[in-house]
C-alpha cells in the first residue's frame, strides 16, 4: 500500500511540476519554436531586457501590486483586530471579510467595473488599485486573524497591567507578536495583485497595460520563447516571497522569542 501512495504522489509531483521544468528549460531554447531542442541561448533573456514596453507593462503591474498591498496590509490587520473580541453578529461579519476569498475573479471583476461606471469614475491604475485592495484585504485578515488566534492575550493584560495604555500596549505587545502575520498576509497580497489578470482587465482602462495582461496577449496565438523566459523570472521571483513568507512565519507568537 505504502508503495502505491509513492508512486501516486510521484505522479501528482511529476504533473505538477514537469511542465514547469519543461517552461525554464525551453527559456533558454536557441530556436523560435518551442517544439524542439536546439541549443543553449539568453537571447530571449536580453530581448526581454530591451523590451520597453515589457518594462512599462512591469512598472505598472509593480505600482499596482505595491500600493494596492500598503493598503490592504493596514486595512486588513485593521479589519483582523475588529474580528478579535466577541460581539453580536462576529459570525457574519468574519464571514463577509472573507467573502471575496470565495467569489470568482470574474464576478469580482465585473462587480468593481459597473461600480466605477455608474459613478462614472475613468477606468485607471488607481481604480485597478481600488479593485487589488477589495480582494487583498480579505487574504490580509485571514491571515493576521489566523496569528491572533494563537497570540496569548494574556501578555497584552500584563502590559496594561504594568502602567501601559491600550494603544501603547498594542504598538508594544501586540504588533510585534502579529507582525510575522501580517507581513505574511502582505507577501501573498503583493504576490495575488502582482499575478492578477482578470479583475486588473477590467479596472485599468486602455493604455495602462500590465505584465499578465501583457503575457495574455502574447500566448493569444503562440508560445513564443519570451514568453517562456517571462514565466520563468515571474516564478524565481514568487520562490523568493514564498520562501520569505516561509521563514517569516516561523517567528515565534510571542514576538522574538527571548
Amino acid at each position: 500500500m505504502r508503495k502505491w501512495l509513492g508512486g501516486f504522489t510521484g505522479l501528482v509531483l511529476a504533473a505538477l511540476y514537469v511542465p514547469i521544468a519543461v517552461m525554464i528549460l525551453f527559456s533558454f531554447n536557441d530556436s523560435k519554436l518551442s517544439v524542439k531542442w536546439v541549443g543553449f541561448t539568453l537571447d530571449w533573456y536580453r530581448m526581454l531586457a530591451a523590451d520597453e514596453k515589457i518594462h512599462q507593462d512591469l512598472w505598472n503591474t509593480l505600482k499596482i501590486s505595491t500600493a494596492s498591498t500598503l493598503l490592504a496590509t493596514v486595512l486588513g490587520t485593521m479589519a483582523a483586530l475588529a474580528a478579535r473580541p466577541a460581539f453580536r453578529g462576529k459570525r457574519l461579519y468574519t464571514t463577509l471579510v472573507a467573502l471575496p476569498v470565495m467569489v470568482p475573479d470574474i464576478v469580482l471583476g465585473m462587480a468593481m467595473f459597473a461600480l466605477f461606471d455608474r459613478f462614472r469614475v475613468p477606468l485607471s491604475l488607481g481604480t485597478a488599485v481600488v479593485a487589488h485592495v477589495t480582494f487583498n484585504l480579505a487574504y490580509v485578515a485571514l491571515v493576521v486573524s489566523a496569528r491572533l488566534q494563537g497570540m496569548d492575550k494574556s501578555l497584552e493584560l500584563a502590559a496594561q497591567d504594568l502602567g501601559a495604555t491600550p494603544m501603547a500596549a498594542f504598538w508594544k505587545v501586540t504588533l510585534p507578536a502579529i507582525f510575522p502575520g501580517v507581513l505574511s498576509g502582505a507577501v501573498l497580497a503583493f504576490t495575488l495583485s502582482f499575478d492578477d489578470f482578470v479583475i486588473t482587465y477590467f479596472t485599468t482602462g486602455p493604455g495602462n497595460g500590465t505584465l499578465p495582461m501583457r503575457i495574455y496577449s502574447m500566448v493569444r496565438f503562440d508560445v513564443k520563447p519570451e514568453i517562456n523566459a517571462i514565466s520563468t523570472l515571474i516564478l524565481g521571483a514568487s520562490l523568493i516571497l514564498i520562501a520569505a513568507s516561509m521563514k517569516i512565519s516561523k517567528v515565534p507568537v510571542t514576538g522574538g522569542g527571548r
